[in-house]
């Protein structure tokens, strides 16, 4: 039962961000009463800790199935497709980062999925960057990234077109630098 508020409570936020997060809307879509609610949380700053947690421990199983690819694409695609709802959900935590408890596990999810992401990242575009390259490079379009998704757009083909799009920016850099 608890579980119901917290699955259901992750996808509004993913879906409309903190700001769209409402009991009585999050009561209906669960079919329980908003005492149930107060049962399980007592307030919504309890409730946001959950999904927090939650949120952590659903980034770390996308953080150990990108560990364990070689491509962006399909494989790398195939997983945000899967995990859509956690990274929406951490397009919040981004847009909402003025609150310490979202920057923290903004920081530790950013982490967990980076270093997966920055391994089959080198291993795909096969350029010559050294690992601090690769970092600046990935936060640089990570914020790129989060400002471009949305919950309409977050298709297969938008994310191949989004990665396609970037290997060739990216190429364009090293090649300007390397002709310097």
């Amino acid at each position: 039962m608890k579980q119901d508020w917290i699955i259901s409570g992750y996808e509004m936020v993913a879906k409309h961000g903190f700001n769209g997060m409402k009991i009585e809307p999050l009561a209906r879509i669960t079919n329980k009463s908003k005492s149930s609610f107060y049962y399980h949380f007592a307030d919504l700053e309890i409730f946001y800790d959950e999904l927090l947690d939650f949120h952590l421990e659903s980034v770390k199983v996308l953080a150990f199935k990108e560990s364990q690819i070689n491509k962006i694409d399909p494989d790398l695609i195939e997983i945000l497709i899967e995990h859509k709802l956690d990274v929406l959900f951490n397009q919040q935590l981004r847009f909402n980062n003025q609150n310490e408890n979202f920057q923290n596990v903004l920081k530790t999810s950013n982490a967990l999925v980076g270093e997966a992401f920055l391994k089959v990242w080198a291993e795909d575009l096969k350029f010559n960057l050294n690992n601090k390259q690769l970092q600046n490079l990935f936060l640089l379009s990570l914020d790129n990234f989060f400002l471009l998704i949305n919950d309409s757009n977050y298709t297969y083909e938008w994310l191949s077109n989004y990665f396609e799009s970037l290997k060739k920016t990216i190429l364009q850099i090293v090649v300007s630098n390397t002709v310097r």
